[in-house]
């Protein structure tokens, strides 16, 4: 597991979301869309460790886009060879985290408020990120628990 001050990613072949969480690893928040049509993926990565580097980040979580039986498909991989890139860029450690679901249900929170149209489908992917970062953080502060659960007698 990565930890400390983390960027979190979610791809995407129109944009890249990003998020960052605060030094502690509880809460995430939306950072920026990175523009992604028409542009080469190692520009998008170059733009992308940047900006953790900007952000003074630890390690990066990359959303992993299963398919819904948990396998991977061509999406995955598409996520997994960006974070190689990543990766060789920035020189930080990289952890995946299974985003089934993570656009599609911010989504519906945006839709289910005010948000509406073009600007609300544009947010959609910085939330996203920010959601699958979440989940991350979340998880690892679960294993945490257990951990040291575990170890108390």
């Amino acid at each position: 597991m990565v930890h400390g001050r983390l960027l979190g990613v979610d791809t995407g072949d129109e944009r890249t979301g990003l998020a960052v969480c605060d030094e502690r690893g509880r809460i995430a928040v939306p950072l920026a869309i990175i523009e992604r049509r028409g542009r080469a993926l190692d520009r998008v990565a170059d733009d992308v460790a940047k900006r953790a580097r900007e952000a003074g980040v630890e390690g990066i979580v990359i959303g992993l886009p299963l398919n819904m039986d948990g396998s991977e498909g061509a999406q995955a991989r598409k996520a997994r060879a960006f974070g190689r890139r990543l990766a060789a860029r920035t020189g930080l450690p990289l952890a995946y985290h299974d985003e089934r679901l993570s656009s599609f249900s911010v989504e519906h929170v945006l839709q289910s408020g005010s948000a509406r149209g073009r600007s609300a489908r544009r947010r959609v992917d910085d939330l996203a990120a920010a959601a699958i970062l979440q989940a991350y953080l979340d998880r690892s502060a679960v294993a945490a628990d257990s951990q040291s659960c575990a170890q108390t007698p």
